[in-house]
């Protein structure tokens, strides 16, 4: 059964991490804000911009699946502390240089930083809380990825604005704050057996005999990872829901602007209802599994990716409506769109990860190959948009949805099929 934990240090531990990765955010969404002064004053055309997302996002990937269990391997603290020092020092000097080769480099080290940060936040969170409690948890964690997101793009705008035609600052000051929460994870996060309290424990799902002993920690490589079961259905259900939301963050400005013909200002900022309905929907998805559907995450994500997809196309439909039509249906799209990352990578893949002691490993693996969609993303539209129009684009995105909740539920089934087999070995 459960022991009693710190709730103070329960809280400290939950705000410093999301502290953390929505602070990662400051040195990511920078990026998209100057793209238009680095082609002015720099003279980069728009395939060299295009690279430098790809030079971000390449390395993300890669070491997510490839390093992600370093974790498990020498603890969360020290690869969290690691990755966010060198996250600010990488970034620090890039508004010092006009070189597109220049660039590449640093972005290539902050996506690799960046890389870390997921599955050992995941695992500093997960011996803090019950199995019965980390849907919630992790549901309301996740709000720091899309805070973030507002918070950096909010943050850059601001300095642009205090500093024009100077994109000195726009990274500086971020990377002086970043490599400060570096330094405060080093003396915060702490498992509980270091505060001094007891190992958090709850009676498992699956039979007491099949796992009444703690697996080892294990340093899974990537193809012992992807091996384990519910790894491929998760990997490719985060691999749908990241391409579709990196569509909507990079194209929904110029689909406003362009064919519903509102102002580039005005197409910018109304797009964030996309990015605040998925704030809501990280926050709550995780009550609403808990408390209406018992507990049962995955049918809770398949339920909110087939709200998303009829969100999308209703979207689509009523484009010409008006304002409110759009904003609402774009909020639940991005409600039910987004919420469901922070389950998939985080709660669904901690759990998994318990079973082999291999908590960063698993959600570092799920949250790089679903990045491997965000790397896509722009191809793909490219492709789509030129042959078959913006109508085109968002039914494409609407298909996407519905394939990628048919992989949440062959991973429903699955489960299901795990616990049963696992109860009847023990009989």
């Amino acid at each position: 059964m459960a022991t009693n934990i710190n709730t103070n240090k329960q809280i400290l531990i939950f705000s410093v991490t999301w502290v953390v990765y929505a602070s990662a955010y400051l040195l990511r969404k920078p990026l998209g804000v100057i793209k238009s002064d680095l082609e002015a004053l720099n003279g980069l055309t728009k395939a060299d911009l295009g690279w430098l997302d790809s030079c971000f996002l390449l390395p993300y990937a890669l070491v997510s699946m490839l390093l992600g269990n370093l974790g498990d391997k020498y603890g969360s603290r020290l690869v969290l502390t690691t990755s966010m020092i060198g996250l600010g020092i990488s970034m620090m000097s890039f508004g010092w240089w006009s070189s597109p080769i220049t660039y590449g480099v640093l972005l290539f080290m902050n996506g690799a930083f960046q890389a870390l940060l997921w599955g050992n936040c995941i695992k500093a969170l997960s011996g803090w809380y019950l199995p019965s409690q980390k849907t919630t948890m992790f549901g309301l964690w996740g709000t720091c990825t899309f805070s973030g997101g507002i918070l950096g793009t909010s943050l850059a705008v601001q300095i642009q604005r205090i500093y024009p035609k100077d994109l000195k600052m726009i990274f500086l000051l971020p990377s002086i704050w970043v490599i400060f929460v570096g330094i405060l994870v080093h003396y915060t996060i702490k498992t509980p057996e270091e505060f001094g309290e007891i190992s958090i424990t709850e009676e498992p799902i699956l039979p007491k005999d099949s796992i009444s002993e703690e697996a080892p920690s294990r340093n899974l490589t990537f193809v012992e990872t992807w091996s384990l079961p519910l790894v491929p259905e998760l990997c490719w259900t985060s691999f749908g829901m990241k391409l579709v939301r990196y569509c909507l963050y990079m194209w929904l400005p110029m689909y406003l602007n362009q064919n519903l013909n509102l102002s580039k200002v005005k197409a910018g900022m109304f797009s964030t209802a996309f990015e605040i309905g998925g704030v809501c929907g990280s926050a709550m998805i995780g009550i609403v599994i808990d408390k209406f559907l018992h507990g049962r995450a995955y049918l809770g994500v398949f339920v909110s990716l087939v709200i998303a997809a009829f969100s999308l196309c209703l979207f689509q439909l009523t484009s010409k409506w008006g304002l409110w039509f759009n904003f609402g249906f774009l909020f639940l799209a991005g409600a039910c769109q987004c919420g469901p990352d922070s389950v998939v990578s985080g709660a669904l893949a901690s759990e998994i990860g318990k079973r082999e002691n291999a908590q960063s490993a698993v959600s570092g693996v799920i949250n790089g190959f679903g990045s491997v969609g965000s790397i896509i993303e722009g191809p793909f539209i490219a492709v789509i948009l030129t042959q078959f129009g913006w109508s085109g684009t968002f039914y494409a995105m609407v298909i996407l949805t519905g394939i990628t909740a048919i992989a949440v539920l062959k991973a429903t089934l699955a489960d299901r099929t795990y616990i049963r087999l696992a109860v009847t070995d023990t009989r």
